[in-house]
């Protein structure tokens, strides 16, 4: 059975109509108290690989739910005057996530690379358990 759309379109579609960063430049807004970095991926990732110092992790099933203030589940780290950079590992989910988010009005941008791109440029990473939520 052939999709209508494939998963690599989506991306594309996104990436062509939201804000990408790249990594070097994301590692330059780190210290940014105007930046929040937002980590997609699943726990395990988080587990396996570490993240972003001060990146708050958002399962991706969860990203609309809890970015809208008028979800039961919303958090409010979203409420926040910050840019938000959204992350996964390689960019893809993220792309279209942002893209989502973009539809929703809610502004956001994605790491190009992500956490991938992040590490090759050289940025820091801290490891911790997944039950950190920071």
């Amino acid at each position: 059975m052939a999709l209508k759309k494939t998963a690599a379109q989506m991306v594309a579609e996104s990436r062509a109509r939201i804000e990408e960063i790249d990594s070097t430049v994301a590692v330059a807004m780190l210290d940014d108290p105007n930046v929040q970095f937002v980590d997609l991926r699943d726990p395990r990732e988080r587990e396996r690989s570490g993240y972003i110092p001060g990146a708050f992790h958002c399962p991706r099933g969860m990203l609309e739910f809890w970015v809208d203030p008028e979800s039961p589940y919303f958090k409010e780290v979203f409420a926040e005057d910050s840019k938000f950079v959204f992350h996964c590992a390689s960019g893809w989910r993220s792309a279209i996530s942002v893209a989502t988010l973009q539809d929703m009005g809610f502004e956001a941008a994605h790491l190009r690379d992500g956490f991938a791109g992040w590490e090759k440029a050289g940025g820091p990473v801290e490891r911790r358990t997944s039950k950190d939520n920071r």
